[in-house]
């Protein structure tokens, strides 16, 4: 029997499936939980969720009191009073109870710290990623375990999905409208398990944040951490395969970018010395203040105009170019101007006419357009 349904089927709740979703055997159709969807790529609206993209460094050391920080690419937090922390990449090491989730985002508490306010996790998305979700059923998944000193009453993580009424809005700065679609809690165990959320999202949200907190309590241990993988919301009411937003690695990469890129390699922290790998290099010549000293083209488009910072590919230093020997050309030598989506160009502002040196000028760059 030929079932003959269209390729995409919007069901009760707002569950979604594909035609390949359904067994004709025998004339019966049944929808199956094991979906093919779980590789399509834009089912998962959580851009790094798998934890792979760090371009800020696989590492981050928080300081007590630390403002609003990005993390692994998309994901913020902040940190108060006597709360300095440890966000870093780790590996899984785990095929029996993950689906061959190579990393996960650790976040630490470091030994002897007494602060005990709550430490967010959030992503906030786009209010372009967020509407398809209007009036729609929702399932939030993830993986997470937890350190042998996680010190959170009952081991328990607080997990919200929460929706506003604005327009492209930070989630820690807060959202118009603000309601908890899921307002829940994971008990966490060291082993990894799943945890899944559904909720029906109103008609009129605009914007959608996905946020967990960790809230310690008495002094931080050795291992007073949680970690995280594996993350994702999707449309319908029930939890498929994990898979990557970007369905690739390399299309995980690109939807990062859209919000932050760089022109350092994306295993190498911003700002780094010496490193020629990836700097910018434009042509030689006397260039007058305000003059062009090359226009660079942006990985992938970026969400808006992004604000750019430039730095010497020798010393770290921003608002600097370098000639092509390795020596800065002085302070406020380069920075950005006619700044779109798609291109910059940097331009001396030392004051005066800078003179280039062996054969050109060397720089790098970074772009953020984050929310």
């Amino acid at each position: 029997m030929a079932v003959g349904l269209p390729l995409k089927t919007t069901y009760a709740n707002g569950d979604v499936y594909s035609a390949s979703d359904v067994n004709d055997t025998n004339g019966t159709v049944n929808l199956l939980q094991t979906s093919t969807l779980s590789s399509q790529a834009g089912k998962n609206a959580v851009i790094n969720g798998g934890m792979s993209i760090w371009q800020r460094g696989t590492s981050i050391s928080l300081a007590a009191s630390a403002g609003a920080t990005y993390l692994a690419d998309r994901w913020q937090t902040f940190t108060g009073a006597n709360q300095a922390c440890t966000v870093s990449r780790q590996a899984t090491g785990d095929t029996t109870n993950l689906p061959n989730i190579q990393y996960a985002l650790r976040y630490q508490r470091n030994s002897g710290q007494t602060g005990t306010g709550g430490l967010w996790l959030t992503q906030p998305f786009e209010s372009v990623n967020s509407i398809p979700f209007a009036g729609r059923a929702v399932t939030l998944s993830f993986y997470a375990r937890r350190g042998a000193n996680y010190s959170a009453t009952s081991n328990l993580l607080d997990v919200y999905l929460v929706t506003g009424t604005g327009t492209d809005q930070n989630l820690i700065s807060g959202y118009t409208g603000s309601t908890n679609a899921v307002s829940s809690n994971a008990t966490l165990t060291t082993t990894w398990q799943r945890f899944t959320y559904t909720a029906t999202l109103a008609s009129t949200i605009t914007e959608i944040g996905l946020l967990t907190v960790f809230n310690p309590t008495g002094t931080a241990g050795a291992n007073d951490y949680y970690e995280i993988t594996g993350v994702q919301v999707e449309l319908g009411s029930y939890a498929t395969t994990f898979s990557r937003a970007g369905g690739t690695i390399q299309g995980e990469l690109a939807a990062c970018q859209r919000y932050y890129q760089k022109s350092y390699n994306t295993d190498t922290t911003p700002p780094t010395n010496t490193t020629t790998a990836g700097a910018v290099f434009c042509q030689s010549g006397n260039i007058a203040t305000s003059g062009g000293v090359g226009m660079v083209t942006l990985k992938s488009e970026m969400r808006v105009a992004p604000t750019v910072t430039i730095y010497s590919y020798t010393s770290s230093q921003t608002g600097r170019v370098s000639d092509n020997s390795g020596a800065d050309l002085g302070a406020n030598t380069g920075f950005a101007q006619y700044i779109g989506t798609r291109a910059f160009e940097v331009a001396n502002n030392s004051g005066g006419t800078i003179n280039a040196a062996f054969n050109g000028f060397l720089f790098h760059y970074v772009a953020s357009a984050e929310l």
